[in-house]
């Protein structure tokens, strides 16, 4: 078995995934540039940082049929076109519609690569090794996360308008993408089950792990074949044979972002703040959190083939729904201040002048302290004070805040984060695979943006107490599904997988 080759293409591959998680957490440090330059809403801020989500949602529902048709190498070239145009024109941008399309374009081309990347790599994988290997689009995606944090962080002084820099950085490893994706093969199984082009699949997969491994994996995809005269349908993958597998899809793909982890990702200096912190510690907690995402991703893919996709799940969601719940602790039990020299750090003279008469007190709750602060200003000023001048009253163990915000990330990095593309590669039928990955991802994309769209309404309206709260209990019924729903696909090939699912 040629072992680094399988590896080297599936690395290039999966760049996509770098692409995709620097797009998503690049934003995290452009949100206080774009806010003022844009002059944006809660609800117009929610919107510029989640419409990516959108494009995402049409690079789902496209992506899986076109790579059916055209091949999954040739739909991963054009994603990393968008991803180029995308970063080029954001940065670009003077007014804020022409932000929001430029925005979308990247979405689309995160839509596409997020699903294709991992269809490719289970085409091409071993069964032994397509875990670890599907896996490492999570690392690259965990890897652009970390750069970001990092080039955001050291872009951030820049004089002028620095989220241009940090947005337009992008195109940089946008456009090695797109050069390295023409040195990877096509996938033999496409290639087979599309083209009928045997003798070109066959020599691809005996450089990939011998002659007898591409005799048996030909045998393999023919013998699918021939149970499958007719290419799946959408209305097939909703018939009652397939209900297991919809179930599982559908339910880890909805677990895997309504627990909050784009909202930690895309807000994470916001969070921070929200504790406390200055803008440079927060963004320099955001490269922790970075790296820790990194450090247990590296972690996972040497865990997944050899504890289990299983295992993985359980663990980490018990962890997440534990970290969370520390993180609502955390913020339940903050205090609220209103000492003279914080009160001299507020903005707006008004507003500093119409809180005076509450020097002195301190308040358990931020529910108490919005209480009596509401009657002292007008609507608007108490939307503006709830949204950038809160922080600056708070006292509260943002120690235990940060570590509850690792350990979350770490957990989700060995489970959620992996395991679900790993998964939802694995136990689709061959036949079906593309258009059950687009309507899948489309899900999946829908709860992130609702997810992205609401949180920093949820943090300005019901406060970080409530929000971390809601996303523990969403962790907790994570933890009951996966226990109760979902199978172990380790060591499986993709047809024994087929037959064990579709036969429940």
């Amino acid at each position: 078995m040629n072992k680094t080759y399988t590896i080297f293409i599936s690395f290039i591959v999966a760049l996509g995934g770098f692409l995709l998680g620097f797009d998503s957490a690049v934003i995290s440090g452009a949100i206080g540039g774009i806010t003022v330059y844009f002059n944006m809403s809660d609800w117009e801020l929610g919107f510029s940082v989640g419409c990516v989500i959108f494009g995402a949602m049409a690079g789902n529902i496209v992506a899986g049929p076109l790579s059916d048709k055209f091949g999954r190498k040739k739909v991963l070239i054009v994603t990393a076109v968008l991803f180029t145009v995308s970063a080029t024109w954001s940065a670009l941008a003077t007014g804020y519609t022409e932000f929001v399309v430029a925005r979308i374009i990247g979405g689309i081309g995160i839509g596409g690569a997020i699903l294709i990347a991992p269809i490719y790599i289970a085409e091409v994988a071993p069964p032994k090794l397509r875990g670890s290997l599907v896996s490492l689009n999570q690392l690259n995606i965990v890897l652009g996360i970390s750069v970001a944090y990092f080039s955001n962080y050291f872009l951030k002084d820049l004089e002028g308008e620095s989220w241009r820099w940090m947005l337009g950085v992008e195109a940089i490893p946008a456009f090695i993408y797109l050069i390295a994706l023409f040195t990877v093969p096509r996938s033999p199984r496409w290639l087979i089950q599309r083209l009928n082009l045997v003798e070109i699949a066959e020599k691809i997969l005996i450089k990939i792990g011998g002659k007898e491994f591409a005799l048996a994996t030909i045998e393999e995809i023919q013998r699918g074949i021939a149970k499958k005269e007719e290419k799946g349908t959408i209305s097939q993958l909703f018939s009652y044979k397939m209900r297991s597998i919809m179930l599982i899809a559908f339910g880890i793909a909805f677990f895997q972002q309504i627990t909050g982890i784009n909202a930690i990702f895309y807000y994470a200096p916001t969070i921070f703040e929200q504790a406390g912190g200055n803008t440079d510690s927060s963004f320099l907690q955001a490269i922790v959190v970075g790296i820790t995402n990194l450090v247990f991703t590296l972690i996972a893919i040497r865990l997944i083939d050899r504890l289990g996709r299983k295992p993985l799940l359980i663990i980490g969601t018990s962890v997440m729904a534990i970290a969370l719940s520390m993180a609502t602790f955390a913020f339940s039990s903050a205090s609220y201040s209103l000492k003279a020299e914080n009160i001299q750090k507020v903005g707006n003279s008004e507003v500093k002048t119409a809180i005076v008469s509450l020097k002195g007190e301190t308040y358990n709750s931020q529910k108490e302290f919005f209480n009596k602060l509401e009657p002292l200003l007008n609507k608007e000023q108490f939307h503006e004070f709830k949204r950038n001048e809160v922080k600056k009253f708070i006292s509260i163990n943002a120690t235990l805040v940060l570590i509850a915000i690792l350990l979350y990330v770490a957990a989700f990095a060995i489970s959620l984060g992996p395991v679900m593309w790993a998964l939802i590669s694995e136990i689709f039928p061959a036949n079906i695979k593309g258009v059950a990955i687009s309507v899948v991802g489309f899900f999946n994309s829908l709860v992130s943006y609702s997810v992205t769209q609401f949180f920093p309404w949820e943090l300005t309206n019901l406060g970080p107490t409530i929000t971390f709260a809601i996303y523990a209990v969403m962790a907790i019924l994570s933890l009951l599904f996966v226990i109760r729903f979902v199978i172990e696909t380790k060591g499986k090939s993709l047809e024994e997988v087929e037959e064990l699912l579709v036969n429940i």
